[in-house]
């Protein structure tokens, strides 16, 4: 696993369990409703991956970015279908959106380069 993958998943597990163990029952709901929201329902969760993709590109959040495409990739998308979803972002988000773009495409790299 590359440093930068490494490091977010590492980073994101501890905090994660930070935030959890507070035992914030509003956060607690909020990461429940989240997780569930990505589950397969009426649209597969390859489908749903890629909107929030989408969406997270075009709020800019990083974060949101990275872990999009982490799910996308573990869903089996290939690098077209991410290039094209983040072109629609970019499209919607306009030019703000390109230094987010820049970082996707860094990390989309990164996950390939795990497969070998």
């Amino acid at each position: 696993m590359s440093n930068q993958v490494k490091e977010f998943n590492e980073y994101r597990t501890k905090m994660n369990e930070k935030i959890l163990g507070d035992n914030n029952k509003l956060i607690k709901r909020i990461f429940n409703l989240d997780t569930n929201a990505y589950a397969a329902g009426a649209l597969d969760v390859k489908t749903k991956e890629l909107l929030g993709l989408v969406a997270s590109a075009v709020l800019r959040c990083d974060d949101c970015v990275k872990y999009h495409l982490e799910n996308s990739h573990k869903e089996g998308v290939s690098k077209e279908e991410v290039m094209e979803t983040l072109g629609i972002a970019t499209l919607v988000g306009g030019t703000i959106v390109v230094p987010h773009l820049r970082r996707a495409y860094e990390y989309w790299e990164e996950l390939e380069d795990q497969q070998g």
